[in-house]
């Protein structure tokens, strides 16, 4: 972890650690040359995949514009070997995968409906740039102050041109993208829809390997539809997001 006060690249001052894990952190900083506070995303790791996925995300990002996006402003690898760092767009507050662990409860239905409307207008955008998210999930959507959706990392994603194969998360990914067979836009749709469902339920889905191999031995599918589960959620909102998260 970077000591609080410590200056990256003679210009970021470390303000404080926000999370992190074997791959790296993400801290709060602020720009001394433009005095306002930024994100620091590192990534220490030094395999070349992963390096990889750490330089798609912010070439992926830096020219895209969308209130539903971070603006990156830099992208560098520190001379005295901390690793690589994206500087981002700062924005404060939890990730829905966070909020929902501390409710204890699904959401209300009003404000995921709010939230998906926002989420399908930036995955519109993105799929018209060529760009798959694939790993859309609670943990990487953040809630602003204002109840505004922000879309978060871009480590696995892929223009829509490229075949690349990377990781994906069990429940949130359809069966190609687990299987590694190829994604497409319709990979982010599922992901959204096991989303909102995860949001409404306050379940985590099983992976859609394990719903494949259920109803592969005639066995009933392990994901009931979300009205059966949820009484408040209307036939409607529930066939549309079950439509979504068909195998």
């Amino acid at each position: 972890m970077i000591p609080n006060g410590t200056i990256i690249a003679g210009r970021y001052e470390i303000v404080r650690h926000i999370a992190g894990g074997g791959m790296g952190s993400v801290y709060e900083a602020r720009d001394t040359r433009l005095r306002h506070t930024v994100a620091l995303k590192q990534l220490v790791l030094t395999e070349p995949t992963a390096r990889k996925a750490f330089e798609r995300e912010a070439t992926i990002l830096a020219p895209l514009r969308h209130a539903a996006l971070p603006n990156v402003s830099d992208y560098f690898d520190d001379p005295t070997g901390l690793g690589l760092f994206l500087v981002m767009e700062y924005i404060p507050g939890d990730d829905l995968g966070q909020l929902l662990n501390q409710r204890g409860q699904p959401f209300p239905v009003n404000h995921v409906l709010q939230w998906a409307d926002q989420l399908l207008d930036v995955l519109e955008y993105l799929h018209q740039q060529g760009i798959v998210h694939r790993d859309i999930k609670p943990q990487n959507l953040k809630l602003t102050a204002r109840g505004d959706i922000i879309l978060l990392d871009f480590g696995i994603s892929k223009q829509t041109t490229t075949s690349s194969v990377m990781a994906s998360t069990p429940g949130f990914a359809p069966i190609e993208q687990m299987q590694g067979t190829g994604t497409d836009g319709r990979s982010d749709l599922y992901a959204l829809s096991a989303t909102l469902y995860c949001l409404l339920s306050n379940r985590w889905l099983e992976s859609s390997i394990t719903r494949l191999r259920s109803v592969a031995r005639r066995q009933p599918d392990p994901l009931p539809p979300l009205h059966s589960l949820i009484p408040h959620v209307s036939r409607a909102v529930s066939d549309v997001i079950m439509q979504g998260l068909a195998l």
